[in-house]
């Protein structure tokens, strides 16, 4: 099975992404074939793999973003198709879009899933220094999910207000933009001083969960610091 559409991607415009406002980003429908989103919805990790993150102090006085995580190893008892995907994501040709989205190489890529139950949501905030961006992939099928329990990204602009080492409120920003998030999306967007982001309060019915796959595109030389220093303070391996 083909999961990426390669075509769909070599159309999208370099311009579309940089000059989107108030930041790189863009919300493209159907990058994944058809059969694909269906089949990596049907076999996503089940909530008992993954591991609760919830009241976690974050930095800067910003609310903890409450859900369950999952980081992506070849070793995982996954479906395969998952680690098909992952590989089709590490392919020379998913490498040469993000490279040309960016306008640079020397990325170093590392995935995971977050599911979000009702009540939880995520933040304003603007990422880590060593993370050139993120594209997540969304599993809210609209067969299962409605639009009035939310969960789509909100892109923010604060015209440069808020230093990224404070923690704003949604209604602070001057706008919102929110990417589309039910059915076959993705959002791909480039962290800068200023990128703010996040998701508003979940609000879907118990058991449901906002669920994203979320490819991390990291500047290999500060996710290779970063992993040093987490070696050297006793850290747990991980790939960044």
């Amino acid at each position: 099975m083909q999961y990426l559409d390669f075509e769909r991607l070599s159309q999208i415009e370099t311009s579309e992404f940089r000059n989107a406002y108030p930041y790189p980003w863009l919300n493209p429908a159907a990058l994944l074939t058809d059969a694909a989103y269906d089949k990596l919805y049907e076999t996503l990790p089940t909530v008992d793999q993954m591991v609760p993150s919830f009241g976690v102090k974050r930095s800067h006085g910003q609310k903890p973003h409450d859900r369950y995580a999952l980081e992506y190893d070849e070793s995982l008892d996954i479906d395969p198709a998952w680690h098909q995907f992952v590989a089709e994501l590490k392919s020379d040709q998913y490498h040469a879009f993000i490279k040309r989205m960016f306008g640079r190489g020397r990325f170093k890529l590392n995935f995971h899933w977050h599911y979000a139950p009702t009540g939880s949501s995520v933040s304003p905030h603007c990422d880590a220094t060593r993370k050139l961006g993120s594209h997540i992939f969304y599993f809210s099928p609209p067969s299962v999910w409605k639009p009035e329990w939310g969960g789509d990204t909100v892109i923010l602009d604060d015209h440069g207000r808020f230093s990224r080492k404070s923690a704003p409120d949604f209604s602070d920003f001057d706008q919102a933009f929110a990417g589309e998030s039910i059915g076959n999306y993705s959002l791909l967007f480039q962290r800068q001083e200023r990128s703010w982001h996040g998701v508003r309060e979940i609000n879907c019915p118990e058991g449901m969960y906002r669920k994203v796959f979320i490819v991390v595109i990291n500047d290999r030389l500060r996710a290779g610091i970063r992993r040093l220093k987490g070696r050297l303070a006793g850290e747990a391996r991980r790939d960044v």
